[in-house]
């Protein structure tokens, strides 16, 4: 293959044909295309696109680059959700279970966090004993058997995925629609989806900032996977404000408990039903989203999602007796402080891209790959837009390593918040379906 052609070609413009999509991807899987002349093609991409038909091949050619899981004929319907990352985002953890309680399958391949976007992987690091990297076989038998299983993808599932994004990180191509789009969907394709839900998030702590860049991303997915014949529906949700009143690895694991137990925060709550009744109407077993709704809600509130959460922990290996040991306590971190209102007012802004900040600088995140994470920093009790608060009440509490990095956290802070004589105008949660 002259590879330094296609380079040319995509330099130019032009539209690169199916096999030659499917060719190169499996060369450079291979270890057959240096980086160098890879990047530079990442680099054209970036620039020129792709248009749907080279999408759906690049898209395509990346599952196929390796293992896909393949699961027995069943009455339940295999499902999934995935989300472009926010602060406090935890919806993954409450709703695998409820999907699963809802009678669905439920093979959800996560990732890890990177900069200040939380990873689903490393919330549930937090949990004693859990195990989130499992062979195939292991994914396939516990699906089957508990209907859930939150996890990473194998080292043999969509590997040129693992090549791509490395490179495009380093190359700076990161931000490219169809790359994103071919990313996201090789690896949901590889789970063998009757429907999938997207969480496309837009605002300040979002990696899409606007929500017309949101919108094309979402129109980019729907489009793509359902082509692929996978039901795909995507909901545009506001990031400028943490998500929940958590923000950090197991703090946010606690309030997903709670969620589970129905004593979870409106927002966090809203969004786990909100998914949860457009894959009941995705899949045809709900009539309408009210419907829909109203059968996630009695299900959630029965209990039985608990239950499944403890099982599916159990099956990946968790201690539940330190797990539960763990819950109980107010606070695992070695400090804990609380920053106050220095007046009294209305919230009218709680800045989720300074608050993602800095949780990364407690060390709840990373700043490259190899980055070690503590598990216990964070912030809860956070205080949101709309609320009125008076001074010398709590604004949010932090969770830091000692108490130097606590009140350095805290004074950064203060620039977080801003609390006015007159309540601010409510923004919608949700803003828009794409589907």
């Amino acid at each position: 293959m002259n590879f330094l052609s296609l380079i040319e070609a995509k330099r130019e413009g032009k539209t690169l044909a199916p096999d030659a999509i499917e060719n190169f991807v499996h060369e450079f899987t291979a270890g057959k295309i240096p980086d160098y002349q890879m990047a530079a093609l990442l680099m054209a991409i970036y620039f020129r696109g792709l248009n749907t038909a080279e999408t759906t091949a690049l898209t395509l050619a990346m599952r196929d680059s390796g293992d896909v899981l393949e699961f027995p004929e069943d009455t339940r319907l295999l499902v999934d959700k995935h989300s472009t990352g926010g602060i406090g985002d935890k919806v993954s953890l409450p709703l695998a279970p409820l999907l699963a309680c809802l009678g669905f399958r439920v093979p959800m391949i996560s990732g890890r966090g990177l900069g200040i976007t939380g990873g689903t992987l490393d919330k549930l690091d937090s949990i004693p004993g859990f195990k989130t990297l499992l062979p195939a076989a292991q994914i396939v038998a516990q699906v089957q058997k508990v209907g859930c299983v939150i996890c990473g993808q194998t080292d043999r599932m969509v590997p040129a995925d693992k090549k791509f994004y490395a490179l495009r990180d380093a190359s700076g191509t990161v931000p490219s629609i169809p790359l994103i789009t071919a990313s996201i969907l090789s690896k949901k394709l590889a789970e063998g989806l009757a429907a999938l839900v997207l969480d496309v998030k837009f605002g300040c702590a979002a990696f899409m900032q606007t929500k017309t860049d949101a919108r094309k991303l979402a129109r980019a997915m729907v489009a793509l996977g359902n082509e692929c014949g996978v039901d795909t529906r995507a909901v545009l949700t506001d990031m400028n404000v943490p998500l929940g009143r958590a923000a950090g690895n197991w703090l946010e694991v606690k309030e997903s408990v709670a969620c589970l137990e129905s004593r979870g925060p409106a927002d966090l709550c809203t969004l786990v039903l909100d998914f949860a009744a457009h894959l009941l109407v995705q899949t045809k077993q709900s009539k309408s989203l009210a419907v829909a709704r109203k059968q996630a809600e009695d299900c959630l509130v029965s209990g039985a999602p608990r239950r499944r959460w403890d099982e599916m922990l159990t099956a990946q290996g968790a201690d539940l007796k330190a797990f539960n040991k763990k819950l109980a306590q107010d606070s695992t971190a070695p400090a804990a402080m609380e920053l106050k209102a220095g007046r009294s007012g209305f919230v009218s802004r709680c800045d989720a891209r300074l608050i993602g900040e800095v949780i990364r600088d407690l060390g709840g995140g990373r700043l490259t790959k190899e980055s070690a994470v503590n598990h216990d920093v964070g912030v809860d009790r956070l205080a949101k837009p709309g609320e009125a608060v008076k001074k010398g009440l709590v604004l949010v509490r932090i969770h830091a390593a000692d108490r130097l990095q606590a009140e350095a956290a805290g004074a950064r802070l203060q620039k977080a918040f801003e609390i006015s004589a007159k309540p601010p105008t409510a923004t919608r949660l949700v803003a828009e379906i794409v589907q």
